[in-house]
């Protein structure tokens, strides 16, 4: 077998090249696109990179069978180890040989390719400025999304050169640093509640802390914006969740109504008509159940009416909460509030999430007092997140 690498504009034109040098018979291994040329990651060309073989083992032929007469010879007996020569059997153990030696080196050939796909991503920013590298570690740290990562490391590198800053100070790149995600995370949306609508819905997994985060929403509200303000807990499998909502609406003297069907929500809206903002602590199990949410809309308006907040943990993986926005995406999710900030040191999972999906935040958590340890969204908010001192120290 033979293996070889091609390298050409389009993939019709890679074809080419493959049937000119390998024939028709050959088979495309692997293809990707790269980027080849230019200088440091800039300037580069993009092209696309296949891999292809050909059997080089000539294929057998069988003779035609001769027309026999009716008397058969007697046939030949098979060709062993036993029956040839020594000078015949060292040249067949010679051909072999020679064939395994070229497979090993086939798939050495190969494993390299491999290698070399996984390690040039390792190793692609070994030739940046020392004090660009302590950046990049940084982003890795933060658990930032690899594309994001290059993306903002190649602007700060082709920043670093056009202004010829080789004695910048560390501020200095922690501030370019902090401009290109603010470049990266730009939705309009970002910022708490504005009371344009009349209920806010946070919903999300369990154990996220969605009782903790409406009450100081709710707090924050009353102190203020000086609104009055009720709840709604539709979350009835969880009594405990209901006690603690009972008791922090205690605290704020606002009233407080269960919901244990669309029935009893209905009736818990016209009775709280009065009130400024009605704040709903939803089963997050509810909101995967189509037909509840079905059942919802003939109540409440979710255009008009209400605002749907996501509430995610920052201890939960990236992966995880990628896969839970898009489980509750059967509902119009306006914005995300992330929680638990003070409970991890990756925070890198706020950008990577705004960015995939260009949602907003309207709060991130960072403790469990209440009505503090609350702080309204905002593109500065999630940089200073990840840009900290302990972070790049």
């Amino acid at each position: 077998m033979k293996v070889k690498k091609f390298v050409a504009k389009s993939m019709s034109e890679a074809m080419k090249k493959i049937r000119t040098e390998l024939g028709s018979e050959a088979v495309i291994l692997n293809s990707k696109e790269v980027e080849t040329g230019g200088f440091l990651g800039f300037f580069t060309k993009k092209n696309i990179e296949v891999i292809a073989a050909v059997d080089t083992a000539p294929a057998v032929r069988r003779p035609a069978p001769k027309k026999t007469s009716q008397t058969q010879p007697s046939p030949k007996p098979p060709v062993t180890k036993n029956t040839l020569t020594k000078q015949e059997l060292t040249k067949v153990e010679s051909i072999n040989a020679s064939k395994n030696g070229m497979l090993e080196k086939e798939v050495k050939e190969l494993k390299d390719i491999v290698n070399g796909i996984s390690s040039s991503i390792a190793t692609q920013f070994d030739d940046y400025p020392e004090i660009l590298k302590k950046i990049n570690q940084v982003l890795i740290n933060q658990d930032i999304s690899l594309n994001i990562r290059i993306d903002v490391m190649k602007k700060l590198l082709k920043k670093w050169y056009i202004l010829d800053k080789e004695t910048t100070s560390e501020e200095e790149v922690l501030q370019w640093v902090r401009e290109v995600i603010k470049e990266t995370i730009q939705p309009n949306n970002m910022g708490g509640f504005n009371f344009n609508k009349k209920f806010l819905n946070l919903v999300g997994p369990t154990g996220v802390g969605k009782t903790t985060t409406i009450a100081k929403i709710a707090a924050h509200c009353v102190l203020k914006h000086n609104k009055k303000v009720a709840f709604i807990t539709t979350d009835t499998f969880r009594i405990a969740a209901i006690d603690q909502l009972k008791t922090y609406a205690k605290i704020l003297n606002v009233p407080v109504e269960i919901a244990y069907s669309v029935e009893d929500f209905k009736k818990a809206k016209e009775k709280l008509s009065g009130y400024d903002l009605v704040l709903i602590d939803s089963a997050g199990r509810n909101f995967l159940n189509e037909l509840y949410i079905e059942e919802l809309k003939k109540v409440i308006n979710f255009d008009e009416e209400m605002e749907t907040y996501l509430v995610l943990s920052l201890t939960s993986k990236y992966r995880d909460m990628a896969t839970i926005y898009e489980q509750f995406a059967k509902v119009n999710i306006n914005k995300v509030i992330f929680t638990k900030k003070d409970e991890t040191f990756s925070r890198g999972a706020m950008i990577n999430l705004v960015h995939e999906y260009n949602v907003g935040v309207s709060y991130i958590t960072n403790g469990q007092s209440v009505p503090d340890d609350i702080l309204e969204g905002s593109v500065e908010e999630i940089v200073n997140s990840i840009i900290e001192v302990d972070n790049y120290e």
